[in-house]
């Protein structure tokens, strides 16, 4: 909890599509928020802007996740002075590809964002969720990440660590009031998903419609701020069906 008493959600990856939905969903349910991003100085902007004409506080963070110093760097001086009530773990890359024309950089640069980052960063925040014995977490994976997803070897690896770490961290965590959680979402529309054609994704999904980006946001605002919450180590698919 901050200096000022608000609530505080940090949302990592949290200027554009998924992230940026988060942010706003989470500023509307009372939360200050940090909110972390890459180099989109514009995009982390405009967030920014939208959050503080709903009244409450926002905080951009520019570093690289797949750095533990610069991670470091950005977040201890803070953690010094407040505890995130919240962290939402949505910072992500695809670098789609076959196997066997993958690149080492392909391979490398997808896992070192969506894995290593989320170290990076959950090693930062854990000790101070400790210390305060309360926190939740909720990581954002992907349906790739559940069945995988030919084209998509690196980015299906990466999200399926995500959920192997989050189950662990939430059997470490759990007893110090901790919550940790996944949400996998399936085909949504963003920039991320632009430039795939929907008329081949439609017949895989029952709903047989893409998602939003805000109907993300709601099961983790949900996951966040629910008081009569007993749902923890789990993977909730957003996804229309097209993984059961």
């Amino acid at each position: 909890m901050g200096t000022t008493g608000n609530r505080i959600a940090l949302v990592v990856g949290g200027s554009r599509g998924i992230g940026r939905a988060i942010a706003l969903k989470l500023a509307a349910s009372g939360f200050d928020i940090w909110l972390t991003y890459k180099g989109n100085h514009e995009a982390a902007a405009s967030t920014r802007a939208e959050i503080e004409a709903t009244g409450r506080v926002c905080e951009t963070i520019p570093f690289d996740v797949a750095s533990f110093a610069e991670t470091e760097a950005a977040l201890l001086p803070r953690l010094e002075n407040a505890t995130p009530d919240v962290m939402v773990y949505n910072s992500g890359i695809a670098r789609d590809n076959l196997l066997m024309w993958m690149s080492p950089e392909e391979w490398h640069s997808v896992v070192s964002t969506n894995l290593d980052g989320f170290f990076n960063v959950t090693r930062q925040i854990v000790f101070a969720m400790l210390k305060a014995k309360r926190g939740r977490i909720v990581v954002i994976s992907s349906t790739s990440g559940q069945v995988g997803q030919a084209g998509q070897v690196n980015y299906s690896a990466s999200k399926a660590g995500l959920i192997g770490a989050a189950k662990a961290l939430a059997r470490e965590v759990g007893k110090k009031n901790i919550l940790v959680n996944v949400v996998a979402p399936g085909f949504i529309e963003t920039e991320m998903t632009a430039e795939i054609p929907a008329e081949q994704v439609l017949p895989l999904i029952p709903l047989n419609r893409v998602g939003r980006s805000e109907e993300v946001a709601s099961l983790v605002d949900f996951l966040c701020t629910e008081p009569n919450m007993y749902i923890h180590g789990q993977v909730i698919g957003v996804n229309g069906g097209l993984a059961m």
